[in-house]
């Protein structure tokens, strides 16, 4: 089956990657973007736009989209039709996807992509629908999605004329979702089927416009078992209820890996760095560990994860992801929310997800003479000031999780090897690591992905 198009259909989409300037997203970004106009050169003479999110301005809060609506409003409302949006991990067959979006008049609001919604009401939506979650639906990014011009126009004005709420981003995607909902005023995401997060080459996606890269993110090889530490934040009322978790988990998957407290208990061992215990924020404790992780007091190695006594996570699927990144640049890496974006605020790395450093980023942090306004302060929120102060980018990866399983749609954890969930909250800690974080990185990703969502059915 082929759908026809003119070649002005191909000319009136302007594609967005959503793009992150560390140099290895960089390189996926401009892959996409070299393919993308491939296969617009082989069907048209004019290509269309391709444009990597993270040069389109140097205001930190563009990866949170809103604020850049005005900007895209004012450079594409006249002549363009759509604007769809992509991961760099999203495969597009152009040709499908201007048939697909030739489909919808170019003149209404449309805001097209692949249905996620929730099955409980979740902390990362702020128990948003509480009554009733699954009647909210949201896109799931890795699919694409697209708006429409005219939506766009109203938006970007919408944006100019009330000042985006300036608080916490945190799952990007459902809060694009609200905002263009906007309580019912605006349109809702209209399903598109031919936005896939099916493998590119599964017989599931012939029909597909989108897909997702066969592979996991694989580059060459792991990093080793000794190029990283784990510091893990504890406290002596966790001795006996949280420690003993990483133990029975993931704890044998380190090589160097001490546990921070505010009580020294030998038969853990926990160290205990001078800093009072906090009920929050533990800026004291994770600078005193930065700090540490410097000095000849523990092994050098070139990355540093830092987790909390009640992260679960998968130590050889990070070692995989880390053989992407070069540690002599300045990495944070994890799950990335932001605070304030739309008025200058900044990225964070969310600190029960893991987050992780190469030496570099660690050095400039101190160098810089960053530190806590006070010991309870939130320390990825301060670690993020600081970043931002500096200029150094938030690297964000999907694969960590500030929640725990349930707290994501389940169509969007079918589509990933996820290597962090975070809390102990009314589950059993121990079950959950087996059922999502167990399965070695070697032993084919991929099938342990098909084999989960054959169990999930």
């Amino acid at each position: 089956f082929i759908m026809f198009f003119s070649s002005e259909d191909l000319r009136e989409i302007v594609f967005i990657i959503q793009s992150q300037s560390n140099t290895f997203h960089v390189r996926q970004a401009e892959r996409q973007k070299a393919d993308l106009l491939k296969q617009a050169h082989s069907l048209v003479e004019e290509p269309p736009v391709v444009l990597l999110l993270h040069t389109l301005s140097h205001n930190e809060g563009d990866w949170s989209i809103l604020p850049l609506l005005p900007h895209l409003s004012q450079s594409f409302g006249k002549n363009s039709s759509w604007i769809v949006f992509l991961e760099e991990e999203t495969d597009v067959k152009m040709n499908t996807l201007a048939g697909v979006l030739a489909t919808f008049d170019r003149n209404k609001e449309w805001f097209l992509g692949k249905h996620l919604h929730d099955e409980d009401s979740t902390i990362i939506h702020h128990y948003a629908f509480a009554e009733n979650p699954s009647i909210f639906k949201y896109p799931d990014f890795s699919a694409g999605w697209a708006l429409s011009i005219p939506l766009v126009v109203r938006l970007g004005n919408k944006v100019k004329q009330e000042p985006l709420k300036s608080d916490f981003t945190i799952d990007l995607k459902h809060e694009v979702a609200l905002y263009i909902w906007d309580n019912g005023k605006g349109p809702n995401l209209t399903a598109v089927p031919e936005l896939c997060t099916e493998p590119k080459d599964s017989p599931q996606a012939l029909l597909c416009a989108t897909t997702l890269s066969n592979h996991p993110t694989q580059c060459g090889k792991p990093v080793n078992k000794d190029d990283i530490f784990v510091a893990v934040k504890t406290c002596k009322k966790f001795h006996t209820e949280r420690v003993p978790v990483i133990k029975k988990t993931w704890e044998k998957e380190a090589l160097y890996l001490e546990y921070y407290s505010d009580y020294a208990d030998p038969s853990i061992p926990t160290i205990n760095l001078g800093v009072p215990n906090t009920e929050r924020g533990h800026c004291g404790k994770t600078f005193a560990i930065l700090q540490r992780f410097l000095s000849s007091a523990v092994p050098d190695t070139k990355w540093l994860v830092i987790v909390d006594d009640d992260t679960l996570i998968n130590l050889p699927r990070l070692r995989a992801l880390l053989g992407c990144y070069d540690p002599s640049e300045p990495v944070c890496l994890g799950e990335r929310y932001g605070y304030g974006l739309s008025q200058g605020g900044y990225s964070y790395i969310t600190g029960g997800g893991g987050m992780v450093f190469s030496r570099e980023a660690v050095l400039q942090l101190l160098d810089s003479g960053c530190k806590c306004y006070s010991n309870d302060a939130p320390d990825d929120m301060v670690l993020g000031m600081c970043l931002n102060a500096l200029n150094l980018p938030v690297t964000h990866s999907p694969l960590f999780h500030q929640a725990r399983p349930e707290d994501y749609s389940k169509d969007f954890l079918a589509h990933q090897v996820p290597i962090s969930f975070h809390k102990h909250w009314n589950i059993d800690p121990v079950a959950v690591f087996n059922k999502w974080l167990k399965e070695d990185f070697r032993s084919n990703a991929s099938d342990g992905l098909n084999k989960r969502t054959k169990t999930e059915l």
